[in-house]
């Protein structure tokens, strides 16, 4: 039976001085073992909830449990079984990789026996045994995000908070950190809740993703249930004539059509595997002269637009996340 390691119940902030409720009710159950993703625009609330969650910020109302405890009530004991990674650097450029996370464990007061093995083990699970030595400010950019990520697994958390993980990394470098973070995942057991504004990421990451606005929950599932709630893949079609994208449009069984521009339609169809051999069926026999054709299954991107009204945009709060893994990283056993 699944566990659930993470669960609110109405939680709420409202911030003195404001009637303006930045987390609304929310009510959202993350299971163990899960990688969760948590969307929403700028100012969505995703950063006061996690700030919550991880006990930087005291809920106006209602409650959540983290891992057993009581977010309000069990605070210490919830800093003790999370960890945080914030998007900005946060390792010190003048020691070496290995110095880093020995320091990071003091912090926790972790046995020094126990953290050296454990140190090791981080740095051969993201591939910087060589570079373990070396100063920081040696690595690449690739390296240095690595490092960030096993920096907040140190002290051996139940749950991992990843705010934009791949942020500034080219496009290569972070799809050999979705390896890393699917790894940590699975080799050492951590729930992971993960915030980015790479919707792709989420999409090849998340077990589920849960969209937030205003500081309430608009939808909740996995990424394939979230798209298939569009109901609808795009056909896009250009023709020779004008008069041509005209006729298209008398295609049956159709959920929406619209002009693309010039001689071009947009059709919109319940499932494109099932229809276009009809679609290409009905142009054959009205003879329409197709120049080009291109077919696109929803995608979170549009899932994003369709519950938000709005792009994804610059993330929230990274400061919040930062002071956040400080003050988690200063606390003593």
């Amino acid at each position: 039976m699944t566990e659930t390691i993470i669960k609110t119940e109405n939680l709420t902030k409202t911030y003195s001085g404001s009637n303006v409720k930045a987390v609304d009710n929310l009510n959202i159950e993350i299971m163990k073992g899960e990688i969760y993703g948590l969307l929403g625009p700028n100012g969505a609330g995703k950063t006061t909830t996690i700030s919550m969650l991880s006990t930087r910020v005291a809920p106006s109302g209602g409650k959540a449990i983290v891992a057993g405890y009581d977010i309000i009530k069990d605070s210490l004991k919830v800093r003790k079984v999370i960890g945080v990674v914030p998007q900005d650097l946060t390792t010190d450029e003048d020691l070496s990789g290995y110095e880093n996370l020995m320091m990071v464990a003091s912090f926790y007061d972790v046995n020094k026996n126990k953290a050296k093995e454990k140190a090791a083990q981080l740095l051969r699970l993201v591939d910087l045994e060589e570079a373990a030595n070396k100063h920081v400010k040696t690595y690449s950019g690739g390296m240095r995000k690595r490092l960030e990520l096993i920096v907040g697994l140190i002290n051996e958390p139940e749950i991992l908070f990843l705010d934009e993980p791949t942020l500034g990394l080219d496009v290569q470098t972070r799809s050999q950190m979705w390896k890393y973070i699917r790894d940590i995942q699975e080799k050492l057991d951590v729930t992971i809740i993960l915030t980015s504004h790479y919707l792709d990421e989420i999409d090849a990451l998340s077990s589920r993703v849960t969209i937030i606005d205003h500081g309430k929950v608009l939808v909740t599932g996995t990424s394939e249930e979230l798209k298939a709630k569009l109901k609808g893949d795009i056909i896009m079609m250009t023709f020779k004539t004008q008069e041509e994208a005209e006729k298209i449009k008398e295609f049956p069984n159709l959920v929406d059509v619209k002009d693309n521009g010039p001689k071009s339609v947009r059709l919109k169809v319940q499932d494109s595997d099932r229809e276009l051999p009809n679609v290409i069926e009905f142009i054959s026999k009205n003879q329409l002269s197709l120049t080009r054709m291109t077919v696109q299954k929803p995608s979170l991107d549009d899932v994003f637009l369709e519950y938000t009204g709005k792009g994804i945009r610059d993330a929230e709060g990274g400061g919040e996340f930062r002071q956040t893994m400080f003050n988690m990283r200063r606390l003593r056993r």
